[in-house]
Order: C-alpha cells, then sequence, then structure tokens
C-alpha cells in the first residue's frame, strides 16, 4: 500500500474515532471559541446525577449484548432529553450518568447576565430532572409516541431495539405480577451553584469537568432520592422557588393529576415540594436540608397497581412492596392506596404489632388497662391508626435517635508532660463515652431491632397472603 493511501486511510479513522468518542457539544463550543480552554474557570452550574435502581435483578436475565442494548437504547433517550434543554452530558459510569447546565459550553447562557443565567439553568435542570423521570416510566410502557420527535435516526434505533428486548424479555413470562418484576426505575438528584469548569486530567487523558460542593451535593442528592423521584438541594429549590418555577410546576401537575383521575389532584405545595433533612454517614451523621419532588402526577395509582401485580411474585414480590413503603413512608396519598390494596386483598399487616415493636412498654399499659385481651387491644390499634399513622410514629423515632449528636473527639490540655497528658486523655475518653453510651445504645436498638422487626412485620404478612393464596390455588 503506498505510504499516502496508508496516512490517508489513518487520517479519516481517526477523524471517525473523534466524531464517535468526542461530545459534539463539547467540539463545537471550541470551535466557535476559536480554540481550546486550557484555564479553568468558576462558573454557576447545575448539576444532575441519575442512577438505575436494581439494574443488576433485570441483567440477570439479559445476556451480555441485550444488556449493552438496552443501556444504550436508556441513555439514548436521556441523551434526547439534555439536548431539548441544552445541556451537557458529562459522564456514563455503569448504570449512572451525570450532567450538567452552564458554564462556557452552554450556548443557552452565554449571552445573558448572572440572573438570568441562574433562572435558566435552574428551569432547564429542573424540568430535565422531571422528564428524565417521565421518560423511564414511557420506557417501561413501552410507548413510542415521544419517538415522533426525535429527529435523529440513531438515536429512535436504539430505543426500538432496547424496547424489543424487554419486550421479548416480559412476553416470555406471561404473568403480568412476574413481568412487574422488569421495570426500569431511576432515581435523579440535582444541585446548583459555583464551580470550577475545565479540563482536568495529565496529557492525553484531558477531559471537560466541573469540580467543587455542588457535585458531591448532587450525587447525595441522587444516592438518597426515593426510586422513581427526584431530591434537590435547598439553595436549588429557593432559587426555583425565587423564580415562580415552582409554583408554575405546581399547577401543572396538579392540571395533569385531574386529567389522569389520579387523588395527586388535591397534592398540596408543601406535599408535592416535600422538606426532608438527610443525614450524611460519612460526615458523622451532619444534617442536609433537602426536598423531595414528586415528578409523576399517577405515582400513588402506579404504585398501587405495581404492588398488586406483586403480591404473588413471591419473596421478591414482597421486597419490593416493602420497599415501596419504605420510600414512600411519608407520602400519604401512597401509602393510603397500599393500605386500601392490602385491605381488599385481605393481607393481615396487624398494626398492633407494629405498635408493640416502637413503643413496647406504652403496649404493655395500654394491655393492662384492657385486662390483659389482646384481641380488645387489637381492634382499638387497628382502627385508631392507619398504617400511615404508624410509619409516621416511626419517623418520629428515627428523627428522636438522629438528633442527639455522640462526642467523636475528646478536647485535652496541652504537652507538658507524658504522664500528665495521657491522664488528660483518658479523662476525657471515659467522660466521651459515658456521654455517647446512651445514645449509642438507643441509636443502635432502634437502627437494629425497632426499624427492621418493623418492615419484616409488614414482608411477613405479605409473605402469610401468599401461602394462603396458593393453598386456595392448590386446592
Amino acid at each position: 500500500m503506498p505510504h499516502a493511501e496508508q496516512i490517508s486511510r489513518e487520517l479519516a479513522l481517526r477523524k471517525q474515532i473523534e466524531e464517535y468518542y468526542l461530545p459534539r457539544q463539547l467540539v463545537n463550543a471550541i470551535v466557535e471559541a476559536g480554540g481550546i480552554h486550557t484555564r479553568s474557570n468558576e462558573n454557576l452550574v447545575g448539576i444532575g446525577f441519575l442512577d438505575i435502581s436494581r439494574y443488576t435483578f433485570l441483567s440477570q436475565f439479559l445476556s451480555p449484548p441485550e444488556n449493552q442494548a438496552v443501556l444504550n437504547g436508556l441513555y439514548s433517550a436521556f441523551a434526547w432529553v439534555l439536548r431539548r434543554h441544552g445541556g451537557y452530558l458529562n459522564k456514563i459510569e455503569g448504570d449512572s450518568l451525570m450532567f450538567h447546565y452552564g458554564g462556557p459550553i452552554d450556548p443557552m447562557v452565554k449571552e445573558m447576565d448572572e440572573d438570568e443565567a441562574e433562572k435558566n439553568i435552574a428551569r432547564q435542570l429542573f424540568y430535565t430532572c422531571v422528564e428524565l423521570q417521565r421518560i423511564s416510566s414511557l420506557f417501561n410502557q413501552g410507548n413510542e409516541n415521544y419517538l415522533n420527535k426525535i429527529s435523529d435516526p440513531e438515536t429512535v434505533e436504539s430505543v426500538y431495539e432496547a424496547y424489543r428486548i424487554l419486550g421479548q424479555l416480559r412476553s416470555g413470562y406471561a404473568s403480568a405480577s412476574f413481568n412487574a418484576l422488569f421495570q426500569i426505575r431511576i432515581r435523579v438528584g440535582a444541585a446548583l451553584g459555583r464551580v470550577l469548569i475545565g479540563n482536568f486530567g495529565p496529557d492525553g487523558a484531558k477531559q471537560w469537568d466541573v469540580i467543587g460542593m455542588p457535585v458531591i451535593e448532587a450525587k447525595r442528592m441522587e444516592s438518597s432520592a426515593p426510586i422513581g423521584g427526584l431530591r434537590i438541594t435547598k439553595e436549588f429549590f429557593e432559587i426555583l422557588d425565587k423564580n415562580g418555577i415552582t409554583r408554575d410546576y405546581y399547577r401543572r401537575l396538579r392540571r395533569e393529576a385531574e386529567a389522569m383521575g389520579s387523588v395527586y389532584k388535591d397534592i398540596a405545595f408543601e406535599e408535592l415540594f416535600q422538606r426532608a433533612m438527610v443525614y450524611l454517614k460519612d460526615k458523622k451523621n451532619a444534617e442536609f436540608e433537602t426536598y423531595s419532588i414528586q415528578v409523576n402526577p399517577s405515582l400513588p395509582e402506579s404504585i398501587c397497581e405495581q404492588s398488586r401485580l406483586l403480591l404473588t411474585r413471591g419473596e421478591t414480590g414482597a421486597d419490593d412492596i416493602v420497599d415501596f413503603i419504605k420510600y414512600y413512608r411519608g407520602n400519604h396519598f401512597v401509602i393510603h392506596q397500599l393500605e386500601e390494596l392490602f385491605i381488599k386483598e385481605r393481607v393481615n399487616i396487624r398494626k398492633d404489632r407494629l405498635y408493640r415493636i416502637m413503643f413496647p412498654e406504652k403496649y404493655a399499659q395500654r394491655l393492662a388497662g384492657h385486662g390483659d385481651a389482646e384481641s380488645v387491644l387489637e381492634e382499638i390499634i387497628n382502627d385508631s391508626y392507619s398504617l400511615f399513622d404508624l410509619l409516621k410514629l416511626l419517623g418520629k423515632l428515627q428523627d428522636s435517635v438522629k438528633t442527639r449528636v455522640a462526642v467523636d473527639e475528646v478536647s485535652t490540655n496541652d504537652f507538658q508532660s507524658y504522664d500528665d497528658w495521657v491522664k488528660d486523655v483518658r479523662e476525657a475518653v471515659r467522660k466521651a463515652y459515658g456521654e455517647n453510651r446512651s445514645y449509642t445504645r438507643q441509636s443502635y436498638y432502634f437502627n437494629h431491632v425497632v426499624f427492621p422487626l418493623f418492615f419484616a412485620h409488614i414482608k411477613a404478612a405479605i409473605l402469610e397472603f401468599q401461602e394462603r393464596v396458593d393453598e386456595v390455588e392448590e386446592a
């Protein structure tokens, strides 16, 4: 092969590699700027993280090429959402991705002042997070309507291929209740703030990236978000609220819920944007104020229908239902729907047992007051408390444990001599131990006894129901 032809083929291959792997948005921004940004700058940026929950379960039913095709279809659909809103797909790592808005490569904010840019970034980031969740729901339905809006044929083809594989998987299991296990569920978290943005990494492995606390905070929001939900920082919520975006979204979701006949038509603003404290274990249980946001206008009915199908799917189905209750225990719309389902299907939750787990001494006192008649107290508790009431009480117990701060450090006097300094340390350690002992015992008891037992009883009630159904079918 002539030398010139070999060089030409190599150059063509290099160009193909660049087009295949390099983000087009980044390349276009560099070309428009007339050169590579070699210096990092501080910019206002909105950061989002998305994680596919429990994808490992779904993946075990697919071959490696099928897994690749399903993930490619999902990420193609997610990337389309980002492009619609002008977002930048920063990276994909396994079954999670990171994206951001703002900075020198965001064409939408280049000519805006900081106030305008803040509002635009906040709006685009927020509605991207909402739309990502809704795309996930459409994926589960195999809904093709939105594909008509996509002009890129490669994206459409990737989504269709994922639909085909998931369709084959679900058709292989005729039972709708079994197919309820094969759901794409994601959690999304977001934050907005000033970060350092630019090129990071050694020569030959540079990456356009952002670093700073908002990145860390956004990841924390994602990891603590409910499955199927969105969590954002307090600062991000305040920017949305200041610019009227929260009220616009509130009106929109209620209209959608009413059109769909969902109980969410009556959701209050504070329930749609629910303030919640997140406790960071890596920061010695430091408090982090956040907002959990509902994105599905028919979520209560959707969770209830999925749970109805999962009721007969053995221990895996029971675990999924219990997870729903854990994730949505602060959402009375969802929990009331689930309790109605349990009543209709005759799943005996035994609310008196749940009460006794949390308040053994109170239970004993009340039982003595009714002549040790357990059946009488059972009826009283079942009539007096809804499942949501009991979950609220569980939450209060949890908060009471979390708000106690353990002593992790000891203080001593300045070093004078070995023996004096060690004596000071010994006394400080013993004092800290005494202050921590009660806190540690109560915290351990709640986290390792009360909390797991509470949900184990609910799981046992579901397993009991499944056994009864199996006996009827065998007869």
